[in-house]
């Protein structure tokens, strides 16, 4: 009776992960006309989009990216809301940093070259918009921006690789992924900014971005808690965190990050009299520990750092990147750096 059990659970549970969308995109070999599966895969991001709009069935999405460059000439907007915290959404690499197979060179590159549209103190472009609860992006590579970042000394371009605009959304986890910028060819002003609640920056490598993440507004109501945990942000001009008045401090997890060489270590929005606490992180060669903001152009001027409560955050060492392309943790710590036993990067177990 119990292995005639057994095997029945086994088939219910198989028919339940046959049941979930899947869909593979492959820049190289794929084809919006195909039907999306592994042997047959789309082209675009945009086009798999378009598909998971429209199917209301109550299944989880998994979109595969494979290696290559993703080009993004138009956001991609997700706005089927059926998803939950069991059955979410899924945008991810094919193969995974903690995959055996896996290089940096395997990473799915997602290139943001949408067309600017007018803004609040000037222009701004915005890769991939999920504009639902209950979302994972996993395992891929962000660029900046071609277009330079000052129109003139009053008004900037801004990319933003993800951005998430809905501020009563909930649950939107960022793993595993790099954000690679450069401030005079490549800028990338924010690598994830979202309104709304539980956003999530895990395992993630920020390289020379403006500013790595805003966690951004909400609807005064209740959601999920944030956090930003074992993350890698390294060269940030503007700030190595972004917080606002809507970031509550005692929702918001943040603890085994590294942010060196960086502007200011944390921006407030101006006004924000919240408090927040650190812990197990570095913060090294930076010059504000913290400073206000309060939009595109604002200052960063030092402020009090009354409102960060720092346990075990250490303020000295060196931190070293590796530039080695061919290395597996190419613009991760090299061996030996200091903050390598905090674990912060894009590896997850032990490598």
């Amino acid at each position: 009776m119990i292995k005639h059990t057994f095997s029945f659970l086994l088939l219910i549970l198989g028919i339940a992960l046959g049941q979930a969308e899947q869909l593979y995109v492959n820049p190289k070999t794929g084809n919006d006309a195909n039907s999306g599966t592994k042997t047959q895969p789309l082209k675009t991001l945009l086009e798999a989009a378009k598909r998971v709009n429209v199917n209301k069935e109550p299944e989880a999405t998994t979109i595969f990216l494979s290696e290559g460059v993703h080009l993004l000439t138009q956001t991609v907007v997700f706005t089927n809301d059926k998803y939950t915290s069991a059955n979410r959404l899924i945008i991810r690499a094919d193969i995974m940093p903690d995959d055996t197979e896996w290089t940096p060179q395997k990473m799915p590159t997602v290139v943001t070259a949408v067309p600017l549209e007018p803004s609040i103190g000037g222009e701004e472009a915005k890769g991939i918009q999920p504009e639902v609860s209950h979302v994972t992006i996993e395992g891929l590579r962000f660029t900046g921006s071609p277009d330079y970042s000052y129109i003139d000394g009053n008004n900037l371009r801004r990319s933003y690789p993800i951005w998430r605009d809905g501020k009563s959304l909930d649950d939107l986890l960022v793993t595993q992924c790099l954000f690679t910028g450069n401030v005079d060819v490549l800028p990338l002003h924010v690598g994830v900014i979202a309104n709304g609640y539980g956003l999530v920056i895990d395992h993630c490598i920020f390289f020379n971005c403006k500013n790595p993440v805003v966690f951004w507004k909400n609807d005064g109501k209740t959601g999920s808690r944030n956090a930003m945990q074992y993350s890698l942000v390294y060269g940030s001009y503007f700030s190595g965190v972004w917080t606002t008045k809507d970031t509550d401090g005692d929702r918001f997890d943040f603890h085994h990050n590294i942010i060196a060489n960086a502007s200011t270590i944390w921006i407030r929005e101006k006004g924000s009299t919240r408090r927040y606490k650190a812990s197990d992180c570095l913060f090294v060669d930076y010059t504000n520990l913290a400073g206000f903001g309060s939009g595109p152009l604002s200052g960063n001027n030092a402020t009090s750092t009354d409102f960060l409560e720092m346990k075990n955050v250490q303020t000295t060492g060196t931190v070293t990147i590796e530039k080695d392309q061919s290395k597996r943790n190419y613009l991760q710590l090299v061996e030996g750096s200091a903050g390598s036993n905090l674990k912060a990067g894009l590896f997850k177990k032990n490598q």
